[in-house]
């Protein structure tokens, strides 16, 4: 099946109406020339990173030409894309990540999450810094990254730390205020004491290495960092590098939870 679009209008070539593909992420308002795969993304046809995909398969054309990577794409441009077979699934995994292996690696000689799980189409949800293990979404529903990891949605991650030096007996109440950063001040948080080096924390946003840099504010450093809950969705068991499919009540908490 074959579905084109063309902005600002459409000559009529007998085609069917272009129809978004369910999982697209919205960008925001275009500017011209934009990149092929940003285009795809703003037309709902899919995510960036499923365009990419789907554009070294031979399945997009610009004005009759097959799209290459890194392409633009002009206002008055025809841009048509190629679909066979049943729509996709849209499907949702809770994957333990190992600790050494990175959420994404364009470019990079190291081993990341796609390497491991060998899943096309499937993609985390945010990141999980090198040296940290534990929970993270894969799904092929670019929906989720915006409702997930915006931080307006103050959606709850919960993690379990332990420090190289036994815990400071002001630290508890120091990270729960929020901690300064450099320039930024990190929301309230909920900590919980589990040992002299050990605690938990649930957090609300996702700075970049936040627990980190927050214990090193603190003058604490971490040894080991585990993700272990996402919203509803727990690691529980789930071996490292094993994945599990979310279904059920779990899966329709999770969409739930997002608005989907």
């Amino acid at each position: 099946m074959e579905y084109s679009s063309r902005r600002p209008q459409r000559k009529d070539t007998g085609r069917r109406a272009a129809r978004p593909v369910r999982g697209a992420a919205p960008v925001a308002e275009p500017v011209f020339p934009m990149r092929i795969n940003k285009y795809l993304a703003w037309k709902k046809y899919s995510t960036r990173r499923g365009a990419d995909e789907i554009i070294d398969r031979g399945l997009v054309t610009i004005n009759g030409r097959v799209a290459n990577l890194g392409d633009k794409v002009e206002a008055e441009d025809v841009v048509e894309v190629k679909r066979t077979g049943k729509e996709t699934e849209l499907v949702y995994y809770a994957y333990h990540k190992p600790r050494g292996v990175i959420t994404h690696s364009p470019g990079r000689n190291e081993t990341e999450i796609a390497d491991l799980v060998n899943m096309p189409g499937i993609f985390p949800i945010g990141r999980l810094d090198k040296d940290s293990s534990g929970l993270i979404i894969l799904t092929n529903d670019g929906r989720v990254t915006e409702r997930l990891l915006h931080p307006r949605f103050e959606h709850e991650k919960e993690y379990v730390v332990t420090t190289k030096e036994p815990l400071r007996t002001t630290f508890k109440q120091k990270m729960e205020a929020g901690v300064r950063i450099e320039r930024e001040q990190t929301k309230p948080c909920t900590v919980t004491v589990m040992g002299a080096r050990k605690f938990r924390v649930v957090l609300t946003e996702g700075k970049k290495h936040q627990i980190r840099r927050m214990c090193v504010a603190l003058f604490q450093e971490v040894d080991t960092l585990m993700r272990v809950r996402v919203m509803d969705v727990k690691l529980g068991d789930l071996k490292e590098g094993a994945l599990r499919k979310l279904e059920g009540a779990e899966k329709e908490r999770f969409l739930a939870s997002l608005g989907l």
